[in-house]
C-alpha cells in the first residue's frame, strides 16, 4: 500500500492576522523559483536584472557578447548560447534557458531578444565554429519574490519578507500570488525554509512564529 502525505493547505499555517487585508499583499513570484508550497518563506529580490557572459573553454571564435539587458520575464540562472551554424563573419546560434527550454535562435552580429534577455553576439577576428558557446549568468526579477535562503546569493534572498499563502508553480513563468507580509501569528511546523535568522526577519515585520 502506498502512503501519501498531504501538503500544507492554503493559509493553514495562519493562527491569526490583522483586520481586513492589512496582513496580506499581492506579490509576484519570480520565474525559476520552482514549485512552492503554502507556508514557504519568501524574500524580495533587490539586486537583479543583470547578465554576465563567459565564453566556454575551447571556443574557436573570439567574438564577444555585448549590449546585454534583462527584464523581469527572464529566469535567474545560467542561459546557454551555442553556435549551430557558421558563415564567414556570421552564423547562427541557439539560446536555452536555465530550465532547458530553447528561447530563441539568433544571428551573429544581429541583436537577439528572447526569454527575457537581449544581447548582441559580435563577430571577432576569428570566426566561430559549430559548438562554440557562452554561459550567460542572469539575475532577474528585481522587486519580485523568490524562496528565502540565508546562505544564498546576496541579492535580497537572505532576508525573509513574506510567507506564501497558497502553493504555486513558478518553474518557468512569473506567478502572481498572495502572501502574508506583516502583523500575523503563524505555526512554526507548517512553514518551509524557516531558520533562526528568518524568524528574526519575520519578527521585524510583526509576524510572530508560534510553536
Amino acid at each position: 500500500m502506498s502512503i501519501k502525505t498531504e501538503g500544507v493547505h492554503a493559509g493553514e499555517f495562519l493562527l491569526s492576522e490583522a483586520n481586513g487585508e492589512r496582513s496580506r499583499a499581492n506579490i509576484t513570484i519570480s520565474a525559476g523559483s520552482g514549485i512552492l508550497a503554502a507556508g514557504t518563506l519568501l524574500a524580495m529580490l533587490t539586486a537583479a536584472n543583470a547578465l554576465i557572459s563567459t565564453a566556454q573553454a575551447g571556443n574557436t571564435g573570439n567574438g564577444t557578447v555585448g549590449s546585454a539587458s534583462v527584464t523581469t520575464a527572464a529566469i535567474t540562472g545560467t542561459y546557454v548560447l551555442e553556435i549551430t551554424s557558421t558563415a564567414a563573419n556570421g552564423g547562427q546560434f541557439e539560446v536555452t534557458n536555465p530550465v532547458g527550454v530553447v528561447v530563441g535562435v539568433g544571428t551573429v552580429g544581429t541583436a537577439f531578444t528572447g526569454g527575457g534577455i537581449s544581447f548582441t553576439l559580435a563577430d571577432g577576428s576569428t570566426d566561430f565554429a559549430v559548438g562554440d558557446g557562452f554561459n550567460l549568468a542572469v539575475k532577474a526579477g528585481l522587486g519580485e519574490y523568490t524562496p528565502y535562503d540565508d546562505d544564498g546569493t546576496d541579492d535580497g534572498r537572505r532576508t525573509a519578507g513574506a510567507i506564501l499563502y497558497a502553493g504555486v508553480d513558478a518553474t518557468e513563468n512569473d506567478i502572481l500570488a498572495a502572501a502574508i507580509v506583516r502583523d500575523a501569528e503563524v505555526i512554526e511546523r507548517l512553514l518551509t525554509g524557516l531558520d533562526a535568522p528568518g524568524k528574526a526577519d519575520l519578527a521585524a515585520l510583526g509576524i510572530v512564529v508560534r510553536p
